[in-house]
């Protein structure tokens, strides 16, 4: 009952733009979702396991590749470690945004919950930390909600599919996130940073598990923050030597002025 007014006060404090935004990648996540639901029920599952595992699992990919190790006989084991090490990121992602969720500790673990890649993405970029915490909620939230509506028309619709794969759903999601991220690339450092991450990603894929190259790729953030932080530090510099130049002439005529006043005094004086 308290999740209606709580979202439409997180939408009012948050900007058109953004939240169109949230609502365009909302959109993709339940399209993907839809993709989830139906491989699962073409695979043979019931209905309700792709629904309670997006209700109580909500991981996205990790989702995917635990049901296909499943599903293809590699054991729950197995399946249980893949997630975990996909989803291993997310324990970095916490640590970021922690000072977004509420103290209290129910209303954190079910914040936590909603954590994803995206809604990291839309807390980092805000720097006033009331609408940090409303994009992550808005964007979390909407996400969960998205994501397991499209899990259930899924999962209606997957036996009407012979392939559910073959119609291509699944590429919604980065296809979206990719128009999102391609106005930020007319920068020259944000260039710089995300082709230096795709190189390392791409580079490691072939020898690491599944997740942890896209935990490598932040080697390029890293590279565009130091190189703004030096040319921050440069620009201080500019400024504070271009300040001394222009300061010393003045103050050498202050000086002046001053030891002139002074011997004027005394001349005044001695009459």
């Amino acid at each position: 009952m308290f999740i209606l007014p709580t979202m439409r006060s997180l939408c009012r404090t948050l900007d058109r733009s953004l939240l169109r935004d949230i609502a365009a990648v909302a959109l993709a996540m339940g399209i993907v979702g839809a993709s989830f639901g139906a491989l699962a029920v073409t695979a043979g599952e019931p209905l309700w396991v792709p629904v309670a595992m997006s209700l109580a699992v909500f991981a996205g990919g990790a989702q995917f590749a635990t049901f296909d190790i499943a599903v293809g006989g590699g054991g729950t084991a197995a399946a249980v470690a893949a997630g975990l090490v996909l989803n291993a990121r997310l324990l970095a992602y916490g640590l970021t945004v922690a000072d977004v969720l509420d103290v209290r500790w129910p209303a954190r673990l079910l914040g936590s919950h909603v954590l994803t890649d995206q809604s990291v993405a839309f807390a980092r970029a805000e720097r006033d930390p009331r609408r940090r915490r409303a994009a992550y909620l808005a964007c979390g939230v909407l996400l969960f909600a998205t994501w397991n509506a499209g899990t259930l028309v899924g999962a209606l619709v997957g036996r009407t599919v012979g392939d559910a794969r073959a119609l291509g759903l699944d590429a919604a999601e980065p296809m979206v996130l990719l128009a999102l991220v391609l106005p930020a690339l007319r920068q020259r450092g944000v260039r710089r940073a995300a082709s230096a991450g795709t190189a390392v990603a791409l580079a490691t894929v072939p020898f690491l598990p599944a997740g942890l190259p896209v935990l490598l790729a932040l080697s390029g953030p890293l590279l565009l923050a130091r190189e703004g932080a030096a040319v921050e530090d440069a620009t201080e510099e500019g400024a504070t030597d271009e300040g001394a130049a222009n300061e010393g002439p003045a103050d050498k005529g202050v000086a002046d002025g001053t030891a002139e006043g002074a011997g004027v005094g005394r001349e005044e004086g001695r009459a």
